[in-house]
């Protein structure tokens, strides 16, 4: 199952997707309510954890527009306000359920599984394409009966390519999600890793290749 956590604090969201993905879910994030909305539009997300205080566009308003546009993702509104008034506000925009900053981990997972079992949505222990899994919890990949370990950076450019079911990923989503948009060598990294990641699936005898769609990105696709 894919979570998407909208919220403006980087490092809060980066450790609530560690957590969900350590529980099993696939997760992706979002820093504006803007960049939240347009995600959580495409259809990709089976959950969606929602700050309300955000920039660009606030929480709020992302919930508002969604369910105007008869969008019914299951969703959780986090956010620091406590007062009764903003929960009820919340509420009646449509949200699933509210959690009020800080909150207990246990207590996080336990509502996601709440809102997802509400509505039949069951989490997908681990992605795969083609022959492989993405093994989330171990940090490995596997295909058949063999499996190597990821390093933290393969880990999440694979995590992203499965994602993607052979979409393209573009370079900018890469630098983006793995190294922040900071690194100007992000491009050269990039190019180094996907090495790094062929070099593996041919480890396995995977059917699966790592694609370059030249001045674009890359996909995965299977091969016979």
């Amino acid at each position: 199952m894919r979570v998407l956590v909208v919220e403006d604090e980087t490092a809060l969201a980066e450790a609530i997707c560690a957590i969900l993905r350590r529980e099993g879910y696939a997760a992706d994030m979002a820093n504006d309510g803007k960049t939240g909305l347009d995600k959580a539009m495409s259809g990709k997300f089976d959950c969606m954890i929602l700050d309300i205080m955000l920039p660009v566009m606030n929480g709020l308003d992302v919930l508002s527009y969604l369910r105007v546009m008869q969008n019914e993702i299951p969703v959780l509104l986090l956010t620091a306000r406590s007062e009764i008034d903003d929960r009820i506000k919340g509420l009646d925009c449509g949200a699933d359920d509210y959690l009020t900053k800080p909150f207990a981990t246990g207590e996080l997972l336990a509502r996601v599984r709440a809102m997802t079992r509400r509505l039949g949505i069951a989490p997908d222990i681990n992605p795969k394409f083609g022959d492989i899994t993405l093994d989330l919890k171990k940090g490995e990949l596997i295909c058949q009966t063999s499996s190597v370990v990821l390093g933290r950076k393969e880990f999440r450019m694979m995590e992203l390519l499965i994602s993607s079911s052979g979409n393209i990923v573009t370079k900018e989503s890469f630098a983006e999600k793995i190294w922040s948009g900071e690194d100007d060598s992000a491009n050269n990294n990039i190019e180094v890793y996907i090495s790094f990641l062929r070099k593996k699936l041919q480890m396995l005898h995977s059917h699966v290749q790592i694609k370059t769609r030249r001045g674009i990105g890359y996909c995965l696709e299977v091969t016979q």
